[in-house]
């Protein structure tokens, strides 16, 4: 066998191994070797990167992990989250961790006091870890087997006082080479972070570009950020230009490597959370579970390209789709950052916007800030454009009380499965199916374990009719302030679609 033959035979087999399953099956008898259509199986792995929670000395963050049950996943593995560190590739460590010179491993690879202990042991049940102070750092997060399909990890964290007080949640994700965040600030009220934590044994390059009302805001030092492996480094944007901007699209793009982003909000009144990114762009957006009693909505969108876009803005409530007065149409400039207040737009039924363009799609990305109580007594919280729900999606960390569950269908009525995990201490499992009217936006009545200990997830899987967005909302109450935030449910890729070949010995034959 010639060298051509077993460097194929090699690449067919890498091939499967990343896939994760290919079949190689005999010609038909007819000669033909059709390819087949492509399956759907479950992940076998998953990564999951988690910011730094807080600098505040009284936060109080608890991380959920869950994943959902999943039909054909493998019998064994499992999942854990370790302190992110500047470690090397060879093992030696830096010394540091992002600006902030904490280092979240040793150089021996160990964790960094203040890092949870989460150590999920099957599906269908989440596990928690609590942490206090400011020293908890970045987590870097795998899974392997059954218990990475639509793994999911929530990070929220209580802060009672100082800037930024509040609720601040995010889901960890899954590291990428770019993200659109629209809402984010450089004004002097405001103290925001862009998150980039890096997860692989070598260096990643990052440039961060910022834009104003007025287009790109001139900077020099975010380009060639560079990212250690196994690090977080958080970056505060104020550093990156000279202009006090209440409203900056920020673009993170990575040259070499990858990375997962978050931005980190506060604001020395209106509290603080994390900034989502915005879905990919597009010309129609939807922005899911707008709280029913926001008293301030402020939307602000972004348009990458070279052409303005014009905009429908439609607000689905649970009676119906409604034009905000004042506020039908959006026009966007290419290149600059639109930010337009709507005030109380629910008026006391929570809704969630769409955007649709009007003649020409024109591909953007957008968020909204949503403000909740009045006077001293306010805080915020960010919803960005998402991806509807697809296939399945989940999200963790739900209390009996606090949590509300919004879903629209703003294309057409639509049938979901929702299913209220077991309680992270005990309970069982309890599933509900709900028809979405088409064009509007419900609260469903989600469901909760029978005999609830603990904490819950909730897994959303649509069965008919069109595409669903959704989103969760947690709330409770600090120091008499209306504390909450608000999660969004896209699509938790615990599936990937891998082709079924067909044999053709006939290819080893060929130079």
């Amino acid at each position: 066998m010639n060298r051509t033959t077993l460097s194929l035979i090699a690449g067919v087999a890498a091939l499967a191994a990343v896939t994760g399953f290919a079949a190689l099956d005999a010609p038909d008898a007819s000669g033909s070797g059709t390819a087949k259509t492509a399956v759907r199986l479950p992940v076998e792995q998953s990564r999951l990167l988690c910011p730094e929670p807080s600098t505040s000395d009284i936060a109080d963050t608890t991380y959920t992990s869950f994943t959902p049950v999943s039909k054909g996943a493998s019998g064994d593995g499992k999942a854990e989250l370790t302190a992110a560190g500047a470690q090397s590739a060879d093992g030696t460590d830096t010394g540091k961790n992002g600006k902030n010179g904490k280092s979240g491993q040793d150089g021996k690879g160990r964790k960094q006091s203040g890092a949870p202990a989460v150590t999920p042991k099957e599906p269908g049940t989440p596990v928690t870890g609590d942490t206090t102070g400011a020293d908890t750092p970045a987590l870097i997060g795998t899974a392997t087997g059954r218990l990475a399909p639509g793994w999911t990890v929530q990070e929220t964290t209580q802060v009672a006082a100082g800037a930024g007080r509040g609720l601040l949640g995010t889901n960890c994700s899954a590291p990428d080479t770019e993200f659109w965040f629209t809402g984010a600030s450089t004004a002097a009220s405001r103290t925001d972070y862009v998150h980039l934590t890096n997860p692989d044994d070598s260096a990643a390059v990052v440039d961060i570009e910022l834009y104003g009302k007025d287009g790109g805001l001139k900077s020099t030092v975010g380009e060639g950020i560079t990212v250690p492996p196994h690090s977080s480094e958080p970056i505060l944007l104020s550093t990156l230009t000279d202009a006090k901007e209440p409203d900056v699209t920020v673009h993170v793009g990575v040259r070499s490597g990858r990375v997962a982003a978050a931005v980190q909000a506060l604001d020395d009144k209106l509290g603080g959370d994390w900034l989502a990114p915005s879905t990919d762009p597009s010309g129609s957006l939807v922005l899911p579970g707008i709280p029913k009693d926001a008293t301030d909505v402020r939307l602000v969108a972004f348009v990458p390209g070279d052409n303005d876009a014009d905009l429908k803005v439609r607000l689905t409530s649970p009676s119906g789709q409604i034009t905000p007065a004042g506020n039908e149409t959006l026009h966007v400039k290419a290149g600059m950052t639109t930010a337009v207040d709507l005030g109380d737009v629910t008026r006391g039924e929570a809704g969630s916007l769409v955007l649709t363009p009007g003649d020409t799609p024109v591909p953007l990305v957008a968020a909204v800030r949503v403000v909740r109580g009045k006077g001293a007594e306010q805080e915020s919280a960010f919803i960005p454009a998402t991806a509807p729900v697809g296939t399945r999606a989940s999200v963790a960390d739900n209390d009996a009380k606090g949590t509300t569950l919004a879903l629209t269908a703003p294309d057409g009525t639509a049938t979901v499965r929702v299913t209220a995990s077991a309680g992270s201490d005990g309970g069982t499992a309890v599933t509900k199916e709900y028809t979405i009217k088409g064009g509007t936006t419900q609260i469903v009545d989600a469901p909760a374990p029978s005999g609830l200990k603990g904490t819950y997830a909730l897994t959303v899987e649509p069965l008919s009719g069109g595409p669903v967005y959704g989103a969760r909302e947690l709330r409770t109450t600090l120091e008499g302030v209306p504390a909450f935030t608000v999660q969004t449910l896209p699509d938790d890729r615990g599936t990937v679609a891998v082709p079924e070949a067909d044999q053709d010995l006939s290819v080893l034959l060929k130079k």
